[in-house]
C-alpha cells in the first residue's frame, strides 16, 4: 500500500528538521570545542608567561644584591641602575623587561601607625602631622588633608577612638557603606581609596607619593636615590622647607653620594631632624613586563632589602593601582 502523497510530505519535513536540529547542535559542539581549545591555549601561555615573571623577579633579586654587597653602606644612582631597563630573551621568541626602582622614597601609610604590641596598632601623631603636609605640597587643599591623615589613621590602628578630623566605624557604617575600619596594616595603596576623605582627585594627587610597606613604621628616605621632582618627600619633614629649596638641596648632591645623610640640610638655616633620612635603601619596586606570542603580562612587587639575601614579599599582577 502506497502512503499518501501527504504523508510522504510530512515525513520529509521530518527528516529535514532532524537533520538541521542536528547540524545546529554539531555546530554548537564545534564552537565550544573551539572556545575550549582556545581558553586552554590561553591559560598556558598565561601560565608560561607567569613563569617568565618569576624568572625575571630572581634575576633582578641577584642585580639588588650585587647592589648592595658592593655598597653596604651607601646606594646611589651610579651606574644609572634606577629605572633601566633590563631584558630577559625568552626561548618562544618573546622578551621579560625589568625595571628596578628605590621603594622606600615614599610616605609609608602603615607609618602612620605604630606596633605596640603584636597587631596591636596605635596612631602615631608625628607622622600624621607629616602626611598632611606632604598632602598640601602636592596640591591637596589643607582641610581636606588634615581629615585624609586623621581618617587614614583611623583606618590602620586598632582602637575606635575617633582622632580630630578622623574616622572610625560609626562614620562608615553611618553613611551604609557597607564595611568597617581596617584595625591592621594596609596590604596596597588602594586601599586608601575606601578612607573616608579621599575622593578620586585626591587619590590621584596622592598615588605618586605613597606606598604600604609591611612595616608600621616610617619609610626612610634614601638622599642619595631621591631624584629632584620627589623634593615633595624631603620638604614633608618639616614646616618650614618649601619644595624649591628641597629640590636645591638635592641638586648639590655629589655623583658618589652623601656619607652622611644630614649632609642633604648643609646650608639650611635651622635644619629639621635627619632622624627619617638614609643613605641607602632597604627597600626596591620591580615592574615587570613580559610579552610572548601568547599573552602579556604586567607585574609590580616589592623587594626587602632590609637584610641579605633580598627577598620577595609581595607581588601584584596587572596594572598598577
Amino acid at each position: 500500500m502506497r502512503p499518501a502523497d501527504g504523508e510522504r510530505g510530512a515525513a520529509l519535513l521530518t527528516v529535514l528538521l532532524l537533520v538541521a536540529v542536528i547540524a545546529v547542535m554539531a555546530g554548537a559542539m564545534l564552537e565550544k570545542l573551539r572556545l575550549s581549545t582556545r581558553m586552554s591555549a590561553n591559560a598556558a601561555a598565561g601560565e608560561q608567561a607567569r613563569a617568565w615573571a618569576v624568572a625575571a623577579e630572581a634575576l633582578a633579586q641577584i642585580r639588588i644584591g650585587d647592589l648592595l654587597a658592593r655598597a653596604p653602606n651607601r646606594v646611589t644612582l651610579a651606574g644609572g641602575w634606577s629605572g633601566r631597563p633590563f631584558g630577559l630573551p625568552l626561548t618562544d621568541g618573546g622578551v621579560a623587561t625589568a625595571r628596578v626602582t628605590d621603594g622606600g622614597n615614599c610616605f609609608n601609610l602603615n607609618g602612620l601607625v605604630t606596633e605596640v604590641a603584636p597587631g596591636v596598632y596605635t596612631a602615631e601623631p608625628a607622622q600624621r602631622v607629616q602626611f598632611a603636609r606632604l598632602m598640601r605640597l602636592v596640591g591637596v587643599p589643607a582641610l581636606i588633608a588634615e581629615q585624609v591623615a586623621g581618617a587614614a589613621a583611623d583606618w590602620i590602628d586598632s582602637d575606635d577612638e575617633q582622632q580630630v578630623g578622623g574616622a572610625e566605624d560609626s562614620r562608615y557604617t553611618g553613611q551604609g557603606t557597607g564595611y568597617r575600619t581596617a584595625g591592621t596594616l594596609m596590604a596596597d595603596v588602594s586601599e586608601l581609596r575606601a578612607v573616608a576623605g579621599v575622593t578620586p582627585e585626591v587619590f590621584a594627587q596622592l598615588r605618586p607619593w605613597i606606598c604600604t610597606l609591611p612595616v608600621a613604621a616610617p619609610s626612610p628616605i634614601n638622599v642619595n636615590t631621591l631624584l629632584p621632582e620627589q623634593a615633595p618627600l624631603l620638604a614633608m619633614m618639616s614646616q618650614t622647607v618649601s619644595v624649591d629649596v628641597a629640590r636645591r638641596q638635592l641638586a648639590k648632591r655629589p655623583p658618589q653620594g652623601w656619607g652622611d645623610a644630614g649632609t642633604v640640610w648643609a646650608g639650611v638655616a635651622a635644619p629639621p631632624s635627619s632622624a627619617q633620612l638614609a643613605v641607602t635603601s632597604g627597600w626596591f619596586r620591580l615592574a615587570i613586563d613580559v610579552t610572548t606570542p601568547g599573552a602579556q603580562l604586567e607585574e609590580r612587587a616589592l623587594i626587602d632589602a632590609t637584610r641579605l639575601p633580598v627577598r620577595l614579599v609581595s607581588r601584584q599582577w596587572g596594572e598598577d593601582t
